[in-house]
């Protein structure tokens, strides 16, 4: 399937069957902002409880925590936020559209490693076994000559970022001629840096008011309350704390869907370390990270890591862990090596000390910290993306989610054959004995095939089916989405059966 259509159908399907919808669409919608709808939150729950249970439940030194989003304005000078919390962008006088200047470059830079993997897929197919990848990449000057060109255009940008020349990075646009995807014309405007805070004001008359912003990280309310958390936990280094929460950026180019919102939702923690310790914990987060990823069961070539061409001021490390999206490979998650950057920041704002007592050392001093952020709106869009499929089923086709059981928003769904002869009551019977333990769906209209479709369409695991001969011997069919396998079960052990499938800590085991 074509990439572009698969990405209409996903977000077709969200729609169609309670995923995710256009926030405010009664009132012909709010750009970049969506509600996740029944199914939607039951999947979006179940990716956090799987990423809170691994950090926090799978790791005894992590706890969480749950911070405010209105801080006090400081908060936000002491991180640089106020002051550099924005992105270059660039409009097209033709199309009249905004873009971010620093994607379109890596988009170019992303169009070269293209053009490099298909000589190596040309050059594998002619050499076949013999064929030595990494020789060939360094010898074929053609290759080689890609590689120079993305070193250079990477470091011309860096350079131009770094000195916050913006008519630099203008003039390498046009030098490499990027055009625009909607008009095709090379009419750019100067490149400006946008702040992408929302303020409000607190208070109860607006002239008296302060003015505050709507945190765009969750990062901050952790570093504010790092002292609080290591005292009442009485915590010693190595540890770290999680937070779950609502962040805010005023993106001025939303798109593709949810992968780029105005409102989002973060998955991140910080990890307090010994300075010079700082290294060898990023490495151990990054497989810590990419694990909890792979456990989930999609394709590991859907994932690959990418190094920061051009580090943030306050990091001395910083991969991504970049996922092939239906528009191609993007950020998903970040991991960071942060230095002491933060807490010495609030410290000099705040005048308060943020540190840390070693008593093997005898001396105090500010910890530094490996970061791991993930966005829970993305890592939806990720799975979703990954797990749907169309499969031939006879003459029709088959739209299917093949949602890891553990994440899926209905476990189990119950069916009667029929609205009649007592069937509906013994599906209620199983009904009322699941429903503690997990979400079910009780079904009983259309035929049975269009209630299979149905389920599968949402990513239900297990269908159950009571029949007559449910009445005989008290049996039902357990149906197996991926499989579409039918057997034949009693009803006394249905629910240590469908238990076992669809606990999360079939996910969390893979962890260890």
């Amino acid at each position: 399937m074509i990439q572009e259509d698969l990405f209409k159908k996903i977000i077709a399907h969200s729609k169609e069957y309670g995923f995710i919808f256009q926030s405010s669409e009664l009132y012909d919608g709010l750009s970049a902002v969506y509600d996740y709808g029944q199914n939607g939150a039951e999947l979006k729950n179940n990716i956090k409880e799987y990423w809170w249970k691994a950090m926090t439940q799978m790791n005894e030194e992590v706890v969480g925590i749950d911070s405010a989003i209105f801080m006090h304005p400081s908060v936000w000078k002491a991180s640089g936020h106020v002051d550099a919390f924005s992105d270059p962008l660039i409009d097209n006088k033709d199309s009249k559209k905004r873009y971010r200047a620093d994607v379109l470059i890596e988009e170019y830079v992303e169009k070269i490693t293209d053009k490099i993997n298909k000589e190596v897929k040309k050059a594998q197919k002619r050499f076949g076994e013999q064929f030595d990848e990494q020789q060939f990449l360094e010898t074929n000057q053609r290759v080689v000559d890609y590689r120079q060109k993305q070193k250079d255009i990477m470091s011309e940008f860096v350079s131009a970022m770094d000195d916050n020349n913006l008519e630099r990075v203008r003039q390498l646009i046009i030098d490499l001629e990027i055009a625009c995807p909607v008009s095709g014309s090379r009419n750019w405007t100067e490149v400006r840096q946008f702040n992408l805070m929302f303020d409000t004001k607190l208070g109860s008359l607006s002239e008296g008011a302060n003015t505050i912003y709507l945190r765009p990280e969750t990062a901050q309310g952790i570093f504010v309350n790092y002292l609080n958390v290591q005292k009442t936990s009485r915590k010693q280094l190595p540890f770290g704390i999680a937070q779950i929460g609502k962040a805010f950026r005023n993106e001025i180019v939303a798109r593709q869907f949810i992968f780029r919102m105005r409102e989002f939702e973060q998955m991140e923690m910080q990890y307090f370390v010994k300075p010079g310790q700082e290294i060898e914990w990023f490495e151990v987060w990054k497989e810590r990270r990419m694990k909890w990823h792979l456990a989930m069961g999609i394709d590991p070539q859907k994932y690959r890591w990418h190094a920061h061409n051009k580090l943030a001021h306050y990091a001395n490390a910083a991969f991504d862990i970049e996922f092939d999206f239906p528009f191609g490979f993007k950020e998903l998650e970040g991991v960071h090596s942060r230095t002491d950057f933060d807490l010495s920041q609030h410290e000099e704002f705040s005048g308060k000390k943020l540190r840390y007592f070693d008593n093997e050392l005898n001396e105090s001093f500010v910890p530094y910290v490996v970061e791991t952020s993930v966005g829970l709106d993305r890592t939806f869009l990720s799975v979703l993306s990954a797990c749907y499929n169309e499969e031939k089923v006879g003459d029709e086709t088959r739209v299917v989610l093949n949602l890891p059981a553990p994440l899926a928003p209905v476990k189990v769904a119950v069916l009667p054959l029929v609205k009649k002869d007592g069937l509906p009551e013994l599906a209620r019977e199983i009904l009322d004995e699941l429903k503690f333990d997990m979400n079910c769906q009780y079904e009983e209209k259309d035929s049975i095939g269009k209630r299979y479709r149905r389920q599968d369409a949402i990513g239900t695991p297990f269908c159950i089916t009571v029949d007559h001969q449910t009445l005989e011997d008290r049996t039902v069919t357990l149906r197996h989405r991926d499989s579409m396998e039918q057997e034949r079960v009693a009803m006394q052990d249905i629910a240590q059966i469908v238990r076992e499938k669809v606990d999360m800590k079939n996910l969390l085991k893979k962890l260890v």
